[in-house]
């Protein structure tokens, strides 16, 4: 038995001293875990599917299937599995799935784990041609922001890259329905009390055509994207857009290759000024933004953004976090290292409060502005210079290893024989510490 949220938040915040890596709870955390931005004791109690862990303890009464890439297209396997089950594990011992679209989740209450290396992949992607016809046609010095057309589909497009960059796909491919747009993975739409833990994401390479992102979040409530990898979303990695609210993203990793082209704008929280205030409350902790990323890390309107020990580590930066229009900020023991030279700018926010235990090596261009910003949730900002070696150690899909390929129930008899006990700063111990310590919601003396 696990010890209650509240219990484990309460153990984290006495630990100032802790290194970064004791701070995974392997629990929801953050906003995901409140119903409103300002009132701590309105809580959410998020259980995705009713587990989401693995292996699935053998009292666990939901449906549960098992996943495994058959080397065609499985978005259809996918949605269906989705639909009828609580909780969808991907095993990616048979390698990855690949799916020819989004796949839409509109259903709350599910849960979504990656074990054996799950990824998966966007069936199109961004090829060699594509990109030295579009640097052929002078495409990067082009606009993106006005001087576009109307397309041989009819469709208008008012930017003059994003323009030439779909008309010269459509030339290559002969898609006139631009069919290619919709390469992403999945869609999370007005649905609520969704966990996605320990997945791969690969899309088919950042490019301005107006395509999905990897996963979006749109009118999404309630939702925890813990310890994912995602790589080379088409638009976006994983924006967070049009009513989504308390949401938490952790342990995860942002990224691209050479396979992107343009746009590596990683995550978006709020797709226009006009977004309903009120909305987009979100927490991204222990997070990395890597190789590629170029802007928006996040970009965020409205919404109020807890930044919490996240690292950086992009060189090619041209912005990394950026408060928006009506937004406030809590940016507190983050990591900006060598060569992260534009890490933050802001434009319209209404607060920004960035502490002293940020940690920057580049010139520090930064201020905060307007009221204090603060969480209603308890935590403990651990030590940013903790933060590069615990977030490159534990961030990505880096749970649940080591396991067999099937379904393999935690029995009672396991359960009494590995007994999972914490020490009053709320860390994990094993059997050989002696002390106090806390086992099944109960202290005890271990001599």
């Amino acid at each position: 038995m696990r010890l209650p949220v509240i219990l484990l938040l309460m153990l984290w915040s006495v630990v100032a001293s802790a290194s970064a890596s004791d701070y995974d709870l392997d629990k929801p955390f953050g906003f995901c875990t409140l119903s409103s931005r300002t009132n701590a004791a309105s809580t959410y109690d998020i259980t995705g599917g009713g587990c989401y862990s693995y292996p699935v303890p053998e009292d666990f009464t939901g449906k549960v299937i098992v996943l495994k890439s058959n080397g065609n297209d499985m978005k259809s396997t996918i949605e269906n599995a989705i639909k009828q089950n609580a909780v969808i594990i991907f095993d990616g011992s048979a390698g990855d799935f690949t799916v020819s679209s989004s796949i839409g989740i509109t259903a709350s209450n599910k849960t979504l784990l990656g074990i054996n290396g799950a990824r998966l992949c966007t069936k199109w992607f961004v090829t060699s041609e594509i990109k030295q016809a579009l640097d052929a046609a002078g495409v990067p010095s082009m606009s993106t922001s006005s001087g576009g057309g109307t397309l041989p589909n009819g469709k208008s497009v008012t930017e003059q890259a994003e323009y030439n960059t779909r008309k010269i796909i459509m030339q290559l491919t002969g898609d006139n329905s631009e069919s290619y747009q919709k390469s992403g993975i999945f869609s999370l739409s007005s649905c609520q009390n969704i966990i996605i833990r320990n997945l791969k994401f690969a899309g088919p390479g950042s490019i301005d055509v107006g395509g999905n992102d990897l996963i979006s979040c749109t009118g999404a409530k309630h939702c925890w994207v813990d310890h994912c990898e995602f790589t080379d979303g088409m638009d976006g990695n994983f924006d967070i857009t049009k009513s989504a609210d308390f949401n938490t993203v952790s342990w995860c990793t942002f990224s691209y290759t050479d396979r992107s082209y343009m746009h590596q704008n990683t995550n978006l929280i709020g797709s226009s000024d006009s977004e309903a205030t009120g909305f987009l409350n979100t927490t991204f902790a222990f997070c990395w933004w890597g190789t590629g990323c170029k802007q928006r890390m996040p970009m965020a309107r409205v919404g109020k953004i807890h930044m919490l020990n996240n690292y950086f580590s992009s060189t090619t930066a041209g912005n990394c976090i950026n408060p928006r229009k009506n937004s406030e900020f809590l940016i507190e023991g983050n990591y900006f290292d060598k060569g992260v030279k534009n890490y933050y700018s802001q434009s319209g926010a209404k607060a920004v409060t960035w502490t002293d235990d940020n940690y920057v090596a580049e010139t520090k261009k930064h201020s905060s502005m307007g009221s204090k910003v603060t969480m209603p949730y308890e935590y403990t900002v651990a030590p940013s210079a903790d933060v590069p070696t615990a977030v490159k150690a534990h961030a990505g899909a880096t749970i649940f290893t080591g396991g067999s390929t099937a379904i393999r129930p935690q029995t009672a008899d396991m359960a009494r024989q590995a007994p999972v006990r914490y020490n009053l700063s709320g860390q994990r111990v094993g059997d050989s510490y002696r002390g106090i310590v806390i086992c099944n919601g109960r202290k005890m003396l271990r001599k």
